[in-house]
């Protein structure tokens, strides 16, 4: 493993533990200035200004969250991180089940796509899980 992967993959783990905090600054600031962040089942957010402004809208009535890597690996500047989502909100829980892939760039998150049922999100939010 190159010394690029591991600094990667140390990046990686330090913005999935700082998830716990529900700091939407700090998360943003994991991104380069023209970062995206790209749930998959929903619309790319550019720019690291609207990523900042989406991840607190997002996370505006989450109470607690703890995101466990589960497995994580990295080929040059792309990171792999299956995880467990552990949300806490004041509408539903959800244990969510995701795979990121972020594209890095001079130690920032150029790209994150993260892959998760968002039936599975939507369904506990209302209650149904």
């Amino acid at each position: 493993m190159s010394e690029t992967e591991k600094d990667n993959i140390e990046t990686i783990t330090s913005f999935v533990a700082a998830w716990s905090r529900l700091d939407a600054e700090e998360l943003a600031g994991y991104f380069a200035e023209d970062g995206c962040y790209f749930n998959i089942p929903t619309e790319p957010v550019r720019g690291r200004d609207a990523v900042k402004s989406f991840i607190t809208g997002f996370t505006a009535n989450w109470t607690k969250t703890q995101w466990d890597i589960l497995n994580i690996a990295a080929a040059g500047d792309v990171v792999f991180c299956e995880r467990l989502d552990r949300t806490q909100t004041t509408t539903g829980n959800v244990d969510l089940p995701c795979l990121g892939v972020f594209e890095m760039q001079n130690g920032k998150i150029r790209e994150w796509r993260d892959y998760f049922d968002l039936q599975t999100f939507m369904g506990a939010m209302s209650g149904g899980s």
